[in-house]
């Protein structure tokens, strides 16, 4: 048995589902941006492997960026909603097309915040794409162009997503039983 299997209670989203609705999303923003190009701005850590896994299906010419932005910390269930930009941006991105690529979206605090910071460095186009809305606790209203998967209000992991910090790794995303995990990731 795996370290983190005693805390999977189910799996949300399967390894397959993941992948051919990242493929759908890759097709869907390659046809909306043909004959542009496009900046990927990633938002570190937990966008990773969604990052990678869709600029493989992006067929438009595009770069990557990377931002990180704190806003949980190791022991948190929940944004706090005071986003704390730890990396920024070493492009300009005016007149850029620019498609934020997020692992997930809750309350909507911190991605606000980003795109408030973002649209004030005057982009041709600002836009976002989730892997994850987690709809049901938004608190602030953000506009979402591409979205993965609508989930129900659960603590995931896997797929980018921590668990403390570990198991991002996991090609799927599972549901933490939170009954068994006592804070401790590895035992």
């Amino acid at each position: 048995m795996q370290p983190y299997e005693k805390y999977l209670k189910e799996i949300l989203i399967t390894e397959e589902d993941l992948q051919k609705r990242i493929a759908e999303l890759g097709a869907e923003i390659s046809r909306d941006f043909a004959g542009q190009t496009l900046l990927l701005v990633c938002i570190l850590r937990g966008g990773v492997m969604f990052l990678t896994d869709l600029m493989r299906h992006i067929t438009v010419p595009h770069s990557i960026e990377f931002m990180a932005v704190s806003s949980y910390g190791v022991g948190r269930r929940e944004s706090n909603g005071q986003a704390r930009i730890t990396l920024d941006l070493n492009t300009n991105i005016m007149d850029q097309h620019v498609l934020l690529v997020e692992d997930i979206i809750d309350s909507g605090h911190t991605l606000a915040s980003v795109l408030e910071l973002l649209s004030t460095r005057k982009p041709k186009s600002l836009s976002v794409c989730t892997l994850l809305d987690k709809a049901s606790r938004r608190e602030v209203q953000v506009p979402i162009r591409y979205c993965g998967f609508v989930i129900p209000d659960k603590f995931v992991f896997g797929y980018g997503l921590d668990l403390d910090e570990y198991y991002r790794n996991l090609p799927f995303v599972g549901v933490v039983d939170l009954d068994k995990y006592k804070g401790n990731p590895l035992g």
